[in-house]
Formats: C-alpha cells, structure tokens, sequence
C-alpha cells in the first residue's frame, strides 16, 4: 500500500502557517497574479512571502508546490515564464504546470525542478499521462475528478508517475477549470485569468416574492426562499428551469469528502491527497487538515477516524463523487 501524502491549499501566509501546525506533508499556492487558477483579490503571494512561506515549511518538514496552472496569453507568456524562473529561484518543491509550453520552457531552463502536471491538463489515461511523462519527464499527475477508484487502480498498473487525487472540497463539472460560462458572463475566465465568478460580478437582491436572488453579471442564478441556505452564484451550479421544472441541471451545491474511502485510495496506488481551497481563511484551513491528518494516520490502526466537516462543506451535503459513480 502506498504511503499517502497530504497536499493542502494555501491562498494567505497565515493559511500556510495552518496547513503546516495542522500537518500537511506538503502545501500549494500561487503568485498573485494571473499565473495560477485561483487570481482573486487578497489572496495568493508575492515572492517576498513566499520565500517566508518556504523557509517557515522546510523547517517544519513541509513542502510548497506552485501552482502555475492557467494557460498563457496567446503572444505573452512574460509572466508565466518569470513564475517559473522565481519559483525555482526561491527553492519551491514542485511546480504545479499545465500547459505544454511552460513544461517545456521549465523542462528546458530548469530541469532540476520537479514538475507536476496540473489536473487543469485533464489527463486521465495511460497514454496521455505517458506522453507528458516522455516529453518533459512529469513526476506527478493530478488526476482529473471524472475516475472510479477502479479505474484509478487500473491506471496506476500501467503507469510509473505518482498520482494525486482530490478528497476534499469544492468540485467543477467534470472539465477541471476548462470552462467557457465565466468567461461568458463576466469576461474572466479560469482558464487564463484564473478567475471563475468573480466576486466583482456577483450580486444578492431580494425579488417580489422574498426569495433571495443570486446574480452574476447580468444573469440570474438562483433564487432562494427563507428557508434555504444562499449558495455563491457560479454558474455550473446555478439553478435552471428545463421542461418546467427547477433543477440543479449542471451540478448540485455539494462538496467532495472521500475521507471513508482513503484506504482504497491508497490500494489502488495513490500518492498524493489533495484538499481544495485556496480561497478559503485559515479556520477552515485547519479545521479541514487536522481531520485529514487524523483520517490519514488512524489507517495505521486499521480504520479511518473521520470528523464531521458537514457545516464547511457546500450547501451542508458532501459527496463521494466520481469515485463511486453511483449514477452508473
């Protein structure tokens, strides 16, 4: 059984203090700027509080992962090759990279760095996994949320590059940041500007009926009457009329948690666990890892101890997700 490594979010200095005394084995973060998927104001680091954030890790064991994972400017990739360039410089562990152009430029400039491929490349099977490990010698793979455990197992067999799965937090609709909608709503895209629903795009009203309105950009969302709880208006998990009827059509407000089945995780050959949330404070950054870190090491004992995470998880529901595909 592979030893599984605890890879958490950090979008402040002080979350990556938390994730560090919480107990990860590993943190990822961003610059502030373009460069990484989650470009919003207040959060991510300069290269001053990065080079702490490194220094404050190593020291406590932990490793720091730079998440350089949206797609240059068509023309421009100044500041995605000078990511990379600093990121090596200031002594990251890994850089988290998707498209083919700055692989090739870390590969090339920087070959001593580890490079992990971003689940934003969305590759989920032997060949592609393949081609990026041959082209630019890629030690990791974050692993797309559409596999089965099964298919994982069935993977990890015919490949010899780690894996790193998603076992908690927020969940896209199966294209990994690939999407068009924010873009066409608000004109930002996650893609290259590494934004999805901008907070400066989003707006609460109430309607006649005192339902609570969720809007972004000129779109409804969602309505909310009293008694429910008012979800962040993102498209994908918008509420949509369809053959008369009001329905989560995209997605349902619901976070991922495979705390239960970390153990099959770990059978079926996976490195590395990942905790969604970049955007998070640092309460729910602790809260979250140290659960982790407890279901983590209770598999030494034969079972895994889980903590009741119901009141930070989306719309108060979680979900297995892909890895069961109960729809099937």
């Amino acid at each position: 059984m592979t030893a599984l490594e605890l890879v958490c979010p950090a979008g402040t200095p002080a979350a990556l203090k938390a994730a560090v005394s919480s107990g990860a084995d590993a943190v990822y973060l961003g610059f502030r700027d373009a460069t990484n998927a989650r470009n919003f104001p207040g959060l991510n680091f300069s290269r001053d509080e990065l080079q702490q954030g490194i220094d404050h890790a190593h020291d406590n064991g932990c490793k720091i992962f730079l998440a350089i994972n949206t797609f240059p400017t068509a023309g421009d990739s100044t500041a995605w090759h000078q990511a990379v360039d600093d990121g090596a410089s200031l002594g990251v562990d890994a850089v988290i990279l998707a498209d083919i152009g700055m692989l090739d430029y870390a590969s090339r400039k920087h070959p001593d760095l580890r490079r992990h491929l971003s689940v934003q490349a969305s590759a989920s099977n032997p060949e592609a996994i393949r081609f990026y490990q041959d082209a630019f010698d890629v030690k990791r793979v974050v692993l797309p949320r559409v596999l089965s455990v099964a298919e994982i197992a069935a993977l990890n067999k015919e490949i010899d590059v780690e894996t790193e799965v998603f076992v908690f937090g927020g969940l896209c609709v199966m294209a990994e940041g690939r999407c068009a909608l924010s873009s066409y709503a608000t004109g930002q895209s996650p893609n290259t500007n590494g934004v999805c629903s901008p907070a400066c795009a989003v707006r609460y009203d109430e309607d006649e009926n005192g339902r609570m309105v969720s809007k972004l950009g000129d779109f409804t969302i969602n309505a909310f009457e009293a008694d429910e709880a008012a979800g962040y208006p993102t498209l994908c998990k918008g509420r949509f009329v369809a053959n008369g009827e009001a329905s989560y059509l995209f997605e349902d407000p619901v976070s991922l948690n495979a705390a239960s089945i970390l153990p099959d995780l770990a059978k079926a050959g996976v490195t590395g666990l990942k905790i969604e949330g970049r955007q998070r404070g640092k309460a729910y950054i602790a809260k979250v890892v140290t659960s982790f870190r407890r279901a983590v090491d209770s598999m030494d004992d034969g079972a895994v101890v889980e903590t009741d995470l119901t009141e930070i998880t989306e719309g108060q529901r979680k979900t297995a997700g892909a890895y069961q595909k109960t729809w099937r």
